[in-house]
C-alpha cells in the first residue's frame, strides 16, 4: 500500500512537472491535428478568360508579372466598398484622395513599430493566460476564456445604441416588447 502511494505521488509530480513546461509561444487554440491541413483561403477562383479585340496589340510577355484574370482581393474589396481600386498603388502608398483621412487618424502620432509592439504584448499576455496545468496537459482550448475580458458584448452594445436612439440597419430587428 505504501509503494502504491509513493508511485502515485511520483506520477502526480511528473505530471505537474511536465504540465508546467512553458512553451516560448503558447498556443491558446489547442486543436489536435498532426499537420497543417488544407488552406481553403489559398485557393482563389480566377476571373473568366477574355479574348482581346486585337491580338496584334498585345503587350510583350512579362515573366513574374500579373495576369488580367488573376484575382486581386484587395482591389476587389475596395471596389465592393465603393472605392476606386485604380487609386491604390502596388507599393502601398496612400492615394491623395485619402490624405485627409490619414491625417485625421494619425493626429495623435503614429508608432511605426506598432505591429512589433502589439505582437510582443500579445505574446506576453498569452504566456500569462495559457491555461492551468491540466488544461495544457490535455490540450484544452483556453482561447475564449483567455481573451474574454477583451471581447465586446455585442448584444449589450446594440441595446445601448438602441436606447440612445441610433438605428443600425444591419442589426436584427428588436423583439416584441423591446425599444427599436
Amino acid at each position: 500500500m505504501q509503494t502504491l502511494k509513493c508511485a502515485l505521488a511520483i506520477a502526480l509530480c511528473a505530471t505537474v512537472a511536465l504540465g508546467a513546461c512553458n512553451p516560448k509561444n503558447p498556443r491558446l487554440m489547442n486543436i489536435a491535428t498532426d499537420g497543417a491541413g488544407p488552406d481553403e483561403f489559398g485557393i482563389l477562383p480566377v476571373k473568366p478568360l477574355e479574348l482581346p479585340e486585337n491580338l496584334a496589340e498585345l503587350p510583350p510577355p512579362d515573366p513574374g508579372g500579373t495576369n488580367l484574370v488573376d484575382p486581386n482581393p484587395q482591389a476587389d474589396a475596395i471596389a465592393a466598398l465603393g472605392g476606386n481600386p485604380a487609386a491604390v498603388t502596388r507599393g502601398g502608398s496612400i492615394p491623395a484622395s485619402d490624405g485627409g483621412l490619414v491625417r485625421y487618424a494619425s493626429r495623435y502620432g503614429v508608432d511605426p513599430d506598432i505591429r512589433q509592439v502589439l505582437a510582443a504584448e500579445d505574446l506576453e499576455y498569452r504566456q500569462r493566460h495559457q491555461g492551468r496545468v491540466l488544461e495544457r496537459l490535455f490540450k484544452t482550448n483556453v482561447y475564449y476564456r483567455a481573451y474574454a475580458p477583451m471581447s465586446l458584448n455585442q448584444h449589450a452594445e446594440l441595446e445601448r445604441w438602441r436606447a440612445a436612439g441610433a438605428g443600425n440597419v444591419s442589426a436584427p430587428p428588436a423583439q416584441k416588447g423591446e425599444k427599436s
